[in-house]
């Protein structure tokens, strides 16, 4: 994850953590009342959500769902670390809309299959698919994302983790982007 440490972490970006972790202390006996044997995970939920309210964890699987959960509620309480969701589940029509906008800028499916997958390969649809934010969190998650089998896939984008169960904590080895590699659904490569 080279190119991630060349990012500086931004001021606002800590402070954010900051204030987010705060919150959560101060939710948590609520949060205990509700759910005693949840209580950190409800409050680090309740404050994540004031974080990045327009967050939408819908259509994950259930797996990814709860790994991503578990994984951003370890990131705060033993690290101070916010990981946030900008991209989960994508409807199949609305994964088709952004390939036929890559296509149309880039000028060729080729060239639009580097940044973007056609509905039938992407991991969005499937819902197994996280883009996280910000980079200090992606940063976290590529480091301990294995615990929860949530990994980062592509070198060229530093935001997209996957929740992959079946590689029982061993990162998959990662591509250049996401057009290479595709496995389709009779065994062939692409």
């Amino acid at each position: 994850m080279n190119e991630l440490r060349t990012i500086p972490p931004r001021p606002r970006d800590r402070l954010f953590a900051v204030v987010t972790l705060v919150l959560a202390v101060l939710l948590l006996p609520a949060a205990f009342i509700r759910h005693p044997g949840r209580a950190r995970e409800l409050a680090c939920t309740w404050a994540l959500r004031m974080r990045f309210p327009a967050e939408d964890l819908t259509g994950l699987t259930d797996g990814a769902r709860a790994a991503f959960t578990a994984a951003r509620t370890e990131a705060l309480w033993r690290h101070g670390q916010l990981i946030g969701l900008t991209s989960g589940y994508r409807d199949p029509l609305v994964q088709q809309r952004m390939f036929n906008e890559e296509v149309r800028r880039s000028g060729s499916p080729a060239s639009a299959r580097m940044l973007v997958l056609p509905p039938a390969e992407s991991p969005h649809v499937k819902g197994i698919a996280l883009d996280v934010r910000p980079h200090e969190g992606a940063r976290w998650l590529e480091e301990h994302g294995a615990r929860h089998d949530l990994y980062r896939i592509y070198d060229n984008e530093w935001w997209h983790f996957e929740y992959r169960p079946e590689c029982g904590g061993t990162p998959p080895r990662r591509r250049p982007h996401p057009g290479v590699g595709y496995e389709t659904e009779n065994g062939d490569q692409r």
